[in-house]
């Protein structure tokens, strides 16, 4: 059985067993399905492996170019060995085994069936297991490609403003919005909702004036979750009110006056 930070499951292991491979012991089945912690690492992961799989029937392998792996060695802060092995610059950790009488050498000693694997500086658990999900689930594949697996990375935005989204008279939907800001500086605003309001028409998601007396329009709900791009420049202390409609299919642009919910900003 290998356990690690804190006798919790490898994250190798946690990582196979989100992909449905046999892998792990009767106690690390046991321990993992009496542990939240590494339940809900194995959940994420495997939703990591889904996307994966969707990304086509036929999946083709290809190599990607190496200013890919400078910033995933950089995201994930490995080593120089590891990187340059990542790369297929290096063959980490090779066991060297003096070759027995009669065997031959191959011209440098080393049996690559009795290769081990050379233990890397420790790293977060969460780190490792996705950098393993994301090689065994082949998400460098021909259309995807490596920026795919970069584009999957836990979410590095920052949450500058949020609402707590209350229904207004006639609906029972409550939900709450969050505008976040990416490392390039753009801006979104995420929008979920508790349950899909019972409407005539489609959900269309707009930043409001205090006083109602100017909108902007973001775009159609899908659903009950959805991002929308903040226009830039767009500012938010005048436009501070996150509101979501019940728009009729009649071609109308402007707004239908039923709003479900509405909230405003608190940055």
């Amino acid at each position: 059985m290998v356990l690690s930070d804190d006798l919790h499951v490898d994250d190798e292991t946690l990582a196979l067993l989100a992909l449905d491979e046999p892998v792990g012991t009767p106690e690390e089945h046991d321990h993992v399905a009496a542990c939240p912690r590494c339940t809900a690492e194995i959940a994420s992961l495997r939703g990591v492996a889904d996307l994966a799989r969707e990304s086509g029937p036929e999946p083709h392998l290809v190599a990607p170019a190496p200013e890919v792996w400078d910033r995933v060695a950089a995201e994930l802060g490995l080593g120089e060995r590891a990187h340059a092995a990542a790369r297929g610059e290096l063959t980490v950790g090779a066991a060297q085994v003096e070759p027995t009488e009669g065997q031959p050498t191959g011209g440098s000693g080393t049996d690559p069936s009795l290769a081990t694997v050379t233990p890397l500086a420790p790293r977060s658990r969460t780190r490792r297991a996705w950098l393993a999900v994301a090689a065994a689930a082949g998400l460098v594949v021909g259309g995807v490609g490596a920026s795919a697996w970069w584009q999957l990375r836990p979410d590095r935005s920052t949450v500058v403003a949020s609402a707590v989204l209350e229904p207004l008279p006639g609906w029972t939907e409550t939900g709450t919005a969050q505008v976040r800001t990416a490392a390039d500086g753009s801006r979104s605003l995420v929008v979920d909702l508790d349950e899909a309001p019972a409407g005539e028409g489609f959900l269309e998601v707009w930043l409001l004036k205090p006083d109602v007396s100017g909108l902007v329009s973001l775009g159609t709900l899908d659903g009950t979750s959805g991002e929308f791009a903040l226009p830039p420049g767009l500012d938010l202390a005048e436009f501070p009110v996150v509101d979501v409609s019940d728009e009729p299919l009649d071609g109308e642009p402007a707004h239908s006056g039923v709003s479900v919910v509405r909230g405003a900003l608190d940055a």
